[in-house]
């Protein structure tokens, strides 16, 4: 098949992202969006003129996470958003003045911005009006870590036949979406799996206990507001603490 258009970026990880939606959630969700603001239309892909147009006058409706990707929907359709490598969100006054790096302000009928600050310009804002599960950048990604879908037997009938290391395999977000290089890591640890052994060598019972230590490194992540990595700080614009507790990344 031809390659996407929109190739999936990387970082941050999900519990990044997930603390990034709770914190914004309260702030968007039945607030009319009165204008949106677009300083630099140059992201990893271009912000389409068509969530300009279609944007201003709805409300937000629900504020969702798919994957490391944030969803604002709407009845007019549904916002995609990506943080890339050094994006972040932030609820600011409407009057506030903005940064270099502040490219969009999604205004609200409180008198508050939505803002995208970008430093790198390697994240997202796209519009879909479609089923947003759908779209090529959503369509194809494995289920949620946190969810029901996600367990022992979901890892080991994936697995079969799979000669990649076991680390590469549950990074792979066909398998599992958001468990990116950090929580990786932290998850093989406390398993008492080797991060280089084939994934088609590893036993239902020991992918039962990877998949157990998949959902406590990700939901202690999350509790604790992310880990904060280079220019990571959650949607309230307070670092993640998770970092502290870190067992094997980064470990001299």
């Amino acid at each position: 098949p031809a390659r996407s258009r929109h190739a999936r970026p990387p970082l941050p990880e999900l519990p990044e992202v997930e603390t990034t939606r709770r914190g914004i959630e309260p702030h968007l969700v039945d607030r009319r969006v009165t204008g949106v603001v677009i300083r630099q239309r140059s992201l990893r892909w271009p912000v389409p003129q068509a969530l300009d147009r279609a944007l201003p006058g709805q409300t937000i409706r629900s504020v969702r996470r798919r994957g490391k990707y944030l969803l604002l929907d709407t009845d007019a359709g549904t916002a995609i958003l990506h943080l890339g490598m050094s994006g972040s969100l932030r609820i600011v006054p409407r009057a506030q003045p903005a940064g270099k790096h502040d490219h969009v302000d999604i205004q609200l009928d409180s008198g508050q911005s939505l803002r995208l600050t970008d430093p790198r310009r390697f994240g997202a804002l796209l519009w879909t009006t479609g089923d947003a599960e759908q779209h090529e950048l959503l369509a194809e990604l494995g289920p949620e870590p946190l969810s029901n879908d996600f367990d022992g037997a979901h890892l080991f009938e994936s697995s079969r036949g799979r000669k990649v290391a076991v680390k590469h395999f549950i990074m792979d977000s066909h398998i599992v979406v958001g468990v990116g290089n950090i929580y990786a890591n932290e998850a093989l640890f406390m398993a008492g799996i080797h991060p280089t052994r084939p994934a088609g060598r590893i036993s239902r019972e020991r992918y039962d206990a990877l998949a157990q230590a998949i959902k406590q490194v990700l939901a202690a992540s999350i509790k604790m507001g992310g880990t904060t990595l280079r220019d990571f700080v959650g949607g309230d614009g307070k670092p993640g603490y998770f970092k502290q507790t870190l067992r094997v990344y980064d470990r001299v």
